[in-house]
């Protein structure tokens, strides 16, 4: 079956429900809760983390899916899906959209990217690829390994971005990302007001995903504690 889902999502928001251990809702009953309430806002995919919850919220909302499992090795830094055992989990859900780690960093287990994306084409040739990146860098790779999107998800979480922000200085870097990605480019990562988003998509942005901003209240709230 054709996978319609970069014409589903074209100029559209996608939202991110994904809770962790040892956080408050960390639960799929409200993970897919979460999602059908970003179903009725009017979003047209969903992100979210871990087989449990892609397949409770496919359940809840039969919304096209980005999905990742976040998984801590302790040969490596990376943990979004970081090896081809996740990579193959995700996919197994039927999730449109399987998203990685793609930062330059050592992968589990000695394991390479680019064996992981030639194994993925050959087990799940109708799955896309989604880079989730973090430099200039990043991008070049993923366009040379072939990733059919390109986020950025990791700018300013890696060592060599922390404390980088996706929409200083009017977006400068997504704009280089935009000049330099051979796949359209969802932008993601810090992105936390509807004027950023309309921004993200001005620019050229193929879609925009908002996670923290709007379906991490612990977050949220924080924020307004912290302002007084």
């Amino acid at each position: 079956m054709k996978n319609t889902f970069l014409e589903t999502v074209k100029g559209k928001l996608i939202i991110s429900c994904q809770a962790l251990k040892g956080e408050p809702l960390y639960s799929s009953f409200i993970m897919a809760r979460m999602a059908l309430a970003a179903k009725q806002a009017g979003a047209v995919a969903i992100r979210a983390n871990s087989i449990v919850d892609i397949q409770a919220i496919q359940d809840e909302v039969g919304l096209p899916m980005i999905g990742l499992n976040k998984i801590d090795y302790p040969d490596s830094p990376v943990y979004i899906t970081p090896t081809i055992k996740e990579m193959r989990a995700v996919a197994s859900t039927g999730a449109e959209v399987v998203a990685c780690d793609v930062t330059g960093q050592k992968r589990p287990h000695d394991e390479q990217l680019v064996d992981i994306v030639k194994q993925m084409r050959s087990e799940f040739p109708d799955t896309l690829l989604m880079a989730d990146t973090a430099t200039l860098d990043n991008v070049r790779e993923a366009n040379q390994l072939g990733f059919d999107i390109i986020g950025t998800t990791m700018h300013g979480y890696t060592p060599d971005t922390k404390g980088m922000n996706i929409a200083a200085d009017d977006f400068a870097y997504l704009k280089q990302v935009i000049a330099v990605a051979e796949r359209p480019v969802i932008a993601e990562g810090k992105i936390d007001l509807p004027e950023k988003v309309r921004r993200c998509l001005d620019l050229g942005c193929h879609a925009v995903v908002v996670g923290g901003a709007i379906t991490r209240p612990l977050e949220i709230a924080s924020r307004f504690i912290a302002a007084i």
